[in-house]
């Protein structure tokens, strides 16, 4: 994918404006909320986002007990609240119906972890994570896809803030969608390429990077998928 007009700084977009930033907020936050019930209808029906020819890899390893416990606890805190609030009707409606929404905002990001899989197709490699991000990797872009385990404290023991999804290190710009902030599989383009992360620049948007980190339950199938497209390519029969 031929990358966008940069700034001075390789890679980096220029920052958009206040303006600019509320509407991208708002939008996201309509988008989100679909994304949110399509992932329960995509998991009630059993029809996970995986295009024609294409195999799904899952991802929601490391972050699973973690959004397990919050579904939990936000189905605990509604008969709690409920209690505590119920002589005042009014309020009583009100934090009940804060509570569902909020249960049910979890336990569809969770159904998103399942039914928005990464996925190995003609296409090419297809990252996501959760509810927003969708980044495709193609074939005539990609220059080697390895297993290599990066944790986001390794990137800069020295510093207590972790990265991002985009920066730079050792020379070269990298996207890393962390899961449980770790990735185990990464992406080499064949030059810098342009991707898409939700939000705005400069964390989000379009950025042209080098390589891309995700993680993968089982990167060694993965692979093997990558393998076996990139040789039915090269022997369409």
């Amino acid at each position: 994918m031929t990358p966008p007009e940069q700034t001075a700084d390789r890679g980096v977009p220029a920052r958009p404006g206040p303006a600019a930033r509320t509407k991208d907020l708002a939008a996201r936050a309509v988008r989100m909320e679909l994304l949110v019930y399509e992932s329960l209808w995509r998991a009630v029906s059993r029809r996970p986002k995986i295009d024609a020819g294409a195999h799904g890899f899952r991802y929601h390893g490391p972050v699973l007990t973690v959004l397990i416990i919050f579904i939990v606890l936000s189905a605990v805190e509604i008969p709690i609240i409920d209690l505590i609030v119920h002589r005042w009707t009014p309020v009583r409606i009100g934090f009940l119906i804060l509570g569902i929404w909020g249960l049910t905002w979890m336990i569809g990001l969770l159904c998103a972890y399942f039914t928005r899989p990464h996925t190995v197709g003609p296409e090419g490699i297809r990252v996501r994570e959760g509810l927003e991000i969708d980044v495709l990797a193609e074939w005539g872009d990609v220059a080697s896809v390895r297993v290599r385990t990066v944790s986001a404290e390794s990137i800069d023991p020295t510093s207590t803030e972790k990265p991002g999804r985009v920066f730079d290190h050792e020379g070269e710009r990298i996207c890393a969608i962390w899961v449980g902030s770790e990735t185990n599989l990464e992406i080499e383009f064949e030059g810098p390429t342009e991707v898409v992360l939700p939000g705005l620049a400069p964390k989000g948007g379009s950025q042209v990077v080098d390589r891309l980190r995700f993680w993968g339950d089982d990167p060694e199938a993965l692979l093997r998928a990558v393998r076996d497209e990139l040789e039915a390519a090269r022997d369409p029969r």
